[in-house]
This record gives C-alpha cells, structure tokens and sequence, in this order.
C-alpha cells in the first residue's frame, strides 16, 4: 500500500481525539464527499489503526494508503469500492 497525500480531496485532522471520536468523524466526513473522492486522515489516536481499516472494510470503502510508522497517523480513504 503506497501512500500519497497528495491524492486527497479532503483533510479530516483527528489529532488529539479520542476512541471513538475518530471514526465517527470520518463517517461523518464521508458522507459529504461523493464516491472515488479520497479524504486524508490525520490521527494521533492507537485505536485507529485497527479502527479505520475496520470502519473501510464494514463500509465498502477502500483504504488505498496508510502511514503508522510516526505520529500523526495518516490515511487515505476512498469512498467507495469502485
């Protein structure tokens, strides 16, 4: 999985938020974007690398890129499975 943020539509920054403010924010952030657009996930929260790869698989979304390795934990999210 190669990670470019370049690629984003949309920021959502969820730095200093807490389970399960994160998720519930992106769904949110979601919502408003329309289908192949990606959005940027800035996080400082461990639970989101298990919660985002989660909420993309129960959500038919793909998570096309992901960077855990330092702080802020980033991902790029494309709405849709298409």
């Amino acid at each position: 999985m190669t990670f470019n943020p370049e690629q984003a539509n949309k920021t959502l920054e969820a730095e200093g938020l807490r389970c399960p403010e994160p998720v519930m924010m992106v769904r949110k952030t979601i919502r408003t974007m329309q289908d192949g657009e990606v959005l940027l996930v800035k996080a400082d929260d461990p639970s989101t690398t298990r919660d985002i790869p989660s909420f993309c698989r129960f959500m038919d979304h793909q998570l096309i890129g992901s960077q855990t390795e330092a702080l802020p934990y980033q991902y790029l999210i494309k709405k849709g499975l298409s």
